[in-house]
């Protein structure tokens, strides 16, 4: 009979102690800690996929072509200060080295340095005797507006519009497909693919003298510099 007294008092403790009140506050408790590790995970990821996507824009490419291979020569439409042309990579070989940089695309970051970097130092490249042209995939009257953009390429730098990805491919460049939903750093839709960021420094020979890729985009220009120097 004890036992069972003692053992009813303390069901009735038990759950007093265990009751609804304290029941939810347990289970807010575990609610909350549920959606601070969900919440937690899903920076985790996000800022992995930002690592990942850092990280192939800045791989070098495996495949490219090096010193000693010859560059393809190309004529492409291209874009000076907001006015366009016809681009031959021949005729620019005829009057000094030159450097071709392949990247993503105009107006995303890094691309945006790079291109603001190139201009700025233009007049060291052009008394080193080489010219410089950018090639991407961008459409272009994306690339009239980047041109001519005072921020970057300031009317300074020469830009070629290689849509379909030819010319890239000729270099051995891998070419990604377009993103859906990608937008640039006005906020305007990247309606292309991307072409990895390399730069091949081309002789008057036609020769690639070096390819740079797998740096930032300020040291892809100071080492574009010194390879033409």
């Amino acid at each position: 009979m004890a036992k069972t007294i003692y053992k009813g008092i303390r069901d009735v403790v038990d759950r007093r102690l265990r009751g609804p009140q304290a029941t939810g506050k347990i289970a807010a408790r575990r609610l909350a800690a549920v959606a601070q590790v969900r919440s937690e995970g899903h920076k985790m990821k996000r800022f992995a996929l930002s690592l990942l996507a850092a990280t192939i824009l800045a791989l070098p490419a495996l495949a490219a072509l090096t010193v000693g291979d010859t560059a393809p020569v190309f004529v492409a439409r291209a874009s000076l200060a907001g006015e366009e042309f016809d681009y031959s990579l021949g005729d620019a070989l005829k009057k000094g080295p030159v450097v071709v940089y392949f990247y993503p695309s105009a107006y995303t970051q890094g691309c945006n340095i790079q291109a603001h970097e190139f201009a700025t130092r233009m007049d060291e490249f052009t008394a080193a005797g080489a010219s410089v042209i950018g090639v991407s995939l961008d459409s272009i009257e994306r690339l009239n507006d980047f041109s001519a953009d005072p921020e970057y390429c300031a009317g300074k730098l020469t830009v070629a519009s290689d849509a379909s990805g030819e010319i890239a491919r000729s270099y051995d460049i891998a070419v990604r497909e377009r993103r859906e939903g990608a937008t640039d750093t006005r906020g305007v839709e990247i309606d292309h693919g991307f072409a990895e960021r390399t730069t091949f420094i081309v002789a008057t020979d036609g020769k690639i003298m070096a390819t740079i890729g797998g740096v930032s985009p300020m040291e892809n220009v100071q080492k574009s510099l010194e390879a033409v120097q």
